[in-house]
């Protein structure tokens, strides 16, 4: 289940302190000369000065508060910070790292690399709302990651995360050669399996390609000519057995939950055995969830692994045929609705009914503001235009600060 975080507010909490010290009581009868009441008001006055001040001063930094975090069902109670409500604030310490200097950046990422003149783009930070996120000294999660294993699940956003990450923790190694795929593979998208090894920390950081999760799988027999393919919404992709066993694992799925990737490519629901034609999208997508959720609460020790799923990347694309993709200089005031998914919900509802602990990552809305951090045309496939996918350094790099702020904040590893 999503978790909350806690944050002091300490005005309100001043507040009760105060109000619980009672009035004393004056004898209305007898004179009290008025110095001497204005000399029992100023020592009043410096009692609850010190008291404020020692309250302050001994409670914990808005860094060392920030342990959790809140979903989209948060109330915006007293005490509650939710990290994805904010704002994107310039910040002359980003980018986190070069991209060129990165050899697991695929080069369709490297919108510098790729001509890119404007640099604005990688000079924005996410500043949430009630609280901060901290930032990490590399060599602190460098250290906090040795002989464990990070796994990314997911699509080509999935796929971009775990490049992020890997160029963050590539500048805190000296020896770049200690840092390699392990199978010596190039990053491309068409490989299912990617794994970099920091062999210096003996840690790994894995991604799995799924981009449903569940089974794709071929035609059943005897099926309608259109059907050439089905989504086995009951069974779970046949490389999950290959996810256990890991110390960090993130989830995404969504982009390819659309008709241009199922329907107009023949590609139909099953449940069993059975072919469901007339199945929604929607419909679909909560049924491969419950199957991912069931996964997980049979198959995952929770005491051993931190499970994440981020919800859906919203696109800018101008129009719906994705034809037009207006790259902007600076990221937007107004989201535009952008903020708003179906499966960013459905995400939300499943995981709130789940038995084991599961950490949403919230990113839609924080997501949706940056129409400037497109690849747009600066990618390797030009005149190509895309406004789904992200520019390293960028947006995913906001992401893994917030994974490694709820798993490393709690063992006092913030910078």
């Amino acid at each position: 289940m999503p978790e909350m975080m806690d944050s002091f507010n300490r005005t309100a909490s001043f507040n009760r302190r105060a109000l619980s010290f009672s009035s004393p009581r004056v004898h209305r009868r007898r004179w009290v000369p008025s110095s001497f009441l204005a000399f029992v008001g100023f020592l009043v006055f410096c009692f609850f000065k010190i008291i404020a001040s020692g309250y302050i001063n001994t409670s914990p930094s808005s860094n060392q508060a920030f342990d959790g975090y809140s979903d989209s069902s948060s109330n915006g109670s007293v005490g509650v910070c939710d990290v994805f409500e904010g704002s994107w604030v310039q910040d002359d310490n980003y980018p986190l790292y070069n991209a060129s200097e990165c050899p697991f950046v695929e080069q369709g990422f490297n919108c510098l690399g790729n001509g890119r003149m404007d640099k604005d783009y990688l000079k924005w930070r996410w500043k949430p709302r009630n609280c901060d996120i901290p930032r990490f000294n590399v060599q602190n999660v460098l250290e906090h990651l040795r002989g464990k294993r990070v796994v990314f699940v997911g699509d080509s956003m999935s796929r971009t995360q775990w490049e992020s990450l890997i160029c963050f923790l590539m500048t805190g190694v000296e020896d770049k050669k200690d840092v390699y795929e392990v199978n010596g593979n190039q990053i491309t998208k068409r490989i299912r399996f990617l794994g970099v090894r920091f062999s210096s920390f003996n840690f790994t950081v894995e991604f799995f390609r799924s981009v449903f999760l569940v089974q794709h799988g071929w035609v059943p027999k005897n099926v309608p000519r259109r059907v050439r393919s089905t989504l086995k919404l009951d069974k779970l992709d046949n490389n999950s057995r290959e996810w256990v066993n890991s110390d960090i694992l993130i989830f995404n799925t969504g982009q390819w939950w659309v008709p241009g990737k199922l329907f107009e490519t023949g590609c139909y629901f099953q449940v069993g055995g059975s072919l469901k034609l007339g199945m929604s999208i929607p419909t679909a997508f909560r049924l491969a969830l419950g199957t991912w959720a069931s996964w997980i609460e049979t198959t995952i020790d929770t005491n051993k692994t931190q499970v994440f799923f981020r919800t859906f990347e919203p696109s800018h694309w101008g129009n719906e045929t994705h034809r037009h993709c207006n790259v902007t200089l600076h990221p937007m005031s107004d989201t535009k609705g952008r903020d708003k998914s179906i499966f960013s919900d459905t995400i939300l509802d499943v995981v709130k009914h789940m038995t084991v602990p599961v950490t949403v990552l919230h990113v839609t809305s924080m997501s949706a503001f940056r129409s400037d951090a497109h690849v747009g045309t600066w990618s390797d496939s030009q005149p190509v235009s895309d406004c789904s996918h992200w520019c390293l350094p960028g947006v995913p790099d906001m992401w893994n600060e917030i994974v490694l702020s709820h798993t490393l904040t709690n063992h006092g590893l913030s910078r």
